[in-house]
């Protein structure tokens, strides 16, 4: 599934490309250095797709759907909990026995929220906003996207205004260090 179109067929290409970085890392051996360039790959979808929904998704279901306080509120704790678990991945080797725990604590945690999205949300979603609505939302996704940050801050800031105001900022440095590092480039199936 390509990227581009409305915000829920952006968002649900964002999940089968993590569905493969995690398939990909799986599938090497536990030692293979290059389950580490993967995990930094995983890493930089997650933090991006997490701050497009966390800037444009979530404050539309809050103002939308029913009961959307309560949904928004669940989905950003679920980001705080994945980022967490991203951020001590930082410091992972593969190999080391907590690099393989966080890899199958971040998959299931991942796995359950893209479940609820796609069948408890997404739905609600498109129920609820209009085909130009949600057309308008992938644009500004796929935007906010590319000035996200591409590593884990766990203590920034989840909710606008002030996370719309920093995440450029923040993605600014990070992008600048995964050059100088060659962060993020290298590696099966980079491109």
């Amino acid at each position: 599934m390509g990227h581009g179109g409305n915000v829920i067929q952006e968002l649900t290409a964002d999940h089968r490309e993590v569905e493969d970085l995690f398939s990909q890392i799986e599938a090497l051996p536990e030692a293979d250095e290059r389950r580490r360039e993967l995990a930094d790959r995983l890493t930089m979808e997650l933090i991006r797709h997490s701050v497009a929904e966390e800037e444009y998704l979530y404050p539309t279901v809050r103002r939308y759907v029913d009961g959307g306080d309560d949904l928004a509120d669940k989905e950003i704790a679920d980001h705080s909990e994945v980022e967490r678990m991203l951020k001590e991945l930082e410091d992972c080797r593969p190999g080391d026995g907590r690099f393989d725990t966080l890899i199958l604590r971040l998959k299931n945690s991942v796995t359950a929220h893209v479940n609820d999205e796609e069948n408890r949300l997404f739905p609600m979603l498109a129920d609820v906003c209009s085909a130009d609505a949600l057309e308008g939302l992938g644009e500004k996704a796929r935007s906010a996207k590319e000035h996200a940050p591409t590593r884990p801050h766990p203590s920034a800031p989840d909710t606008p205004p002030a996370n719309k105001l920093l995440a450029p900022g923040t993605g600014m440095v990070d992008r600048l260090r995964d050059m100088l590092t060659g962060r993020g480039k290298q590696g099966p199936g980079a491109g």
